[in-house]
């Protein structure tokens, strides 16, 4: 018999070495294709702000701080992704502080005329929309942590309907943007094969599995939270992103204390995961299909 999250404690899977409390999802970095293009996507249906922009890159984020959260980078030969799935990023998901803000945005999208799609997970409520390179993006608003619900350790996880109207009915009059506390949540992957998956997020990297009944898929965290990272197999078979493709570039994984850097570090070295570094010079390692996780202090 499922119960609330208030009932139970002890949740999830635990690595032998877990991450630390306060370890969340940080900036984010696409290539795309046309910058000029990606910027009028992020920033008008997404509604994030331009918080610097040059020739080729540009970083965004919420309205009202300078919290970057989104870097894209054009780069020479990049096409968007047409024909069929690529191993790498499944969606990135932007976090709204509020529910009654992701109603705000179901208006907004109404009134721009842009379709989307939309799932109830339990835990949280979320739109999935496409970026103009065929990059998924979800924006979402999680419910209280007290009505999540779990299954012995695991904490379920649906694609139900979403209550669309319910939503709008909360809705401000105006959307004017991703308000302050706008963050990325999380980050969903497609991979190869879910065991090398768990090898390098659970067992090296050191997040909890929270989910690992839904079909084809595990969701992984850390302190506690549904999932930081996706990790499905629902386009096993394609090709890994190729330097030709719209693609992630990296993500970091943001800790508090900078000991518990040097700690990951280590321990992934140890697991046999190579550490490179990203342009911003942070220590990071790549999954087996090319997914890039940056080190880097909160």
């Amino acid at each position: 018999m499922p119960h609330s999250v208030a009932e139970q404690q002890d949740i999830g899977i635990h690595p032998a070495v877990r991450l630390p409390a306060g370890t969340h999802v940080g900036r984010v970095r696409l290539a795309v294709s046309n910058l000029e293009q990606s910027i009028r996507f992020y920033s008008q249906v997404i509604g994030l702000a331009v918080l610097e922009q040059t020739e080729n890159f540009a970083q965004l984020g919420p309205h009202g701080s300078t919290q970057n959260l989104l870097e894209l980078e054009q780069l020479p030969g990049v096409q968007p992704i047409t024909d069929s799935k690529r191993l790498g990023l499944y969606h990135t998901a932007f976090l709204l502080p509020t529910r009654k803000a992701l109603g705000s945005f179901v208006r907004h999208l109404h009134q721009l005329r842009i379709p989307f799609g939309a799932g109830d997970h339990i835990y949280s409520e979320a739109i999935y929309l496409t970026d103009p390179d065929g990059l998924e993006v979800e924006v979402y608003a999680d419910r209280d942590h007290s009505s999540w619900r779990v299954e012995g350790h695991e904490l379920l996880s649906a694609t139900n309907a979403v209550r669309i109207n319910e939503l709008v009915a909360l809705a401000d009059d105006h959307w004017t943007g991703a308000p302050l506390g706008t963050k990325i949540g999380h980050v969903h992957m497609f991979v190869g094969e879910l065991d090398k998956a768990k090898a390098f997020y659970h067992s090296a990297l050191g997040m909890d599995i929270m989910t690992w009944r839904f079909p084809g898929a595990l969701f992984v965290s850390a302190d506690g939270y549904h999932h930081h990272i996706g990790l499905n197999v629902w386009a096993a078979g394609s090709p890994p992103a190729s330097e030709t493709d719209a693609r992630l570039l990296f993500w970091e994984l943001a800790f508090t204390n900078r000991d518990e850097i040097l700690h990951t570090a280590e321990r992934m070295q140890k697991a046999g995961y190579f550490q490179g570094k990203t342009p911003h010079g942070a220590p990071s390692f790549t999954d087996p299909w090319g997914i890039q996780v940056a080190l880097v202090l909160a």
